[in-house]
């Protein structure tokens, strides 16, 4: 139900959640009464557990803070069988703070920030050891990807997306190659969004727009984009359909969304085949057991028409030690093994036998790569789709 023209409320009932969506800043609590109103008869609607989520509210000012805390402290009073989780991001790290105090006052009162954890492989991908794996991918992978891209409906001129942008080299070549009249860069960390300033400054670029952000609830408005990009980052969430949501909204109509993922167990390599095929298998169980899905990119096509998307087109491509130096493609192995084998198996805690074969398999895979006989494959699905007119 739309409220102001400001902000806007919806109310679950399945699911007894209340959302309030972009900026509340009445000048007297009258202004908000239609709110107030609808939070009311919400909260005197449910039994068990409220939910009041605020992840998309962008702004609130102390007068609607005021209006929608004392209803709720009100209500939880009366009722000692209700319960409130205020659900907020840390995206917009104000509703975390504005709410928390209220919660550490009163028992019935939680407040969650729910991509906290939301993201089980954020704090692998954060650590410094995991840049060199997102340079080298990207070095390999363009020469590959600059020639599908117009194929998948990016042309000179669109205006560009690129959500999940990590260490933000894909979206400083992008930009070099297309001259796109908007570019925006996306990411859910700080650390990943410093490094991807300091690479536009290493190419003199200096108009991309880079925004702290998280892909499951962008704060960007519908329709805003010719072409969203969204790469090597499905398979890292344990809900991949809310980021496709959120990045067929903000696709214009007639525009395309593009993505790529791997099947890490599909990589290969001679000789030493079967050591290296066991290491990728138990590559592929190890992100499972972080809820991650390094096989997601056979799964594009479907997840995508899911999604909503007409006129989806895929493609796969190997990347080999054969497309450029082979030193290249072995120091990514070794960046994978640090990480795979080093942090995560660790956290899983996997036995050091274990851990000893998991790393000769990678260590074979490099043999593989450099050996001037050997052959070494890591393959990748690119696929896209169109938002409908």
């Amino acid at each position: 139900m739309s409220v102001d023209p400001t902000y806007s409320v919806t109310f679950n009932e399945n699911n007894q959640e209340f959302s309030i969506a972009g900026k509340l800043r009445p000048q007297n609590a009258s202004d908000i009464k239609p709110l107030e109103a609808a939070l009311s008869k919400a909260l005197a609607g449910v039994r068990g557990t409220f939910y009041l989520n605020v992840k998309r509210l962008a702004r609130i000012n102390n007068v609607a803070f005021r209006v929608i805390a004392s209803l709720m402290a009100q209500m939880v009073e009366k009722r000692v069988d209700l319960k409130i989780e205020v659900v907020t991001s840390s995206v917009l790290g104000w509703s975390t703070r504005k709410f928390l105090p209220l919660a550490q006052r009163i028992p019935n009162i939680k407040v969650v920030e729910y991509d906290k954890e939301f993201y089980p492989g954020q704090s692998f991908l954060e650590e410094g050891g995991f840049i060199p794996i997102l340079r080298n991918q990207t070095r390999m992978t363009w020469r590959h990807e600059r020639n599908l891209l117009p194929r998948h409906g990016l042309t000179p001129g669109a205006s560009i997306a690129d959500i999940c942008c990590g260490i933000g080299d894909f979206a400083v070549l992008a930009h070099k190659e297309f001259k796109p009249s908007r570019l925006l860069a996306l990411d859910h960390s700080r650390t990943s969004l410093d490094y991807a300033r300091k690479v536009a400054a290493e190419f003199g670029v200096t108009d991309i727009e880079y925004v702290y952000g998280d892909a499951a609830e962008l704060m960007i408005d519908d329709n805003s984009f010719d072409f969203v990009t969204c790469r090597h980052s499905l398979q890292v969430f344990d809900r991949p359909e809310l980021i496709l949501r959120e990045l067929y909204r903000i696709c214009k109509p007639g525009g395309r969304v593009y993505i790529t993922n791997e099947k890490n167990s599909h990589c290969l390599g001679e000789p030493r085949g079967e050591s290296i095929q066991w290491t990728y298998n138990e590559v592929a169980k190890l992100w499972a057991h972080f809820n991650m899905d390094i096989e997601f990119g056979p799964k594009s096509g479907r997840y995508m028409m899911d999604a909503g998307f007409d006129d989806i087109r895929i493609d796969t491509f190997m990347v080999t030690n054969r497309d450029g130096d082979p030193q290249d493609f072995a120091d990514m192995i070794q960046a994978w093994e640090n990480v795979y084998a080093g942090q995560m198996s660790r956290d899983r805690g996997d036995t050091p036998e274990f851990i000893a074969k998991f790393r000769q398999g990678f260590q074979d895979h490099i043999h593989a790569a450099l050996n001037p006989k050997g052959y070494a494959g890591w393959p990748i699905w690119a696929a896209s789709g169109r938002k409908p007119s």
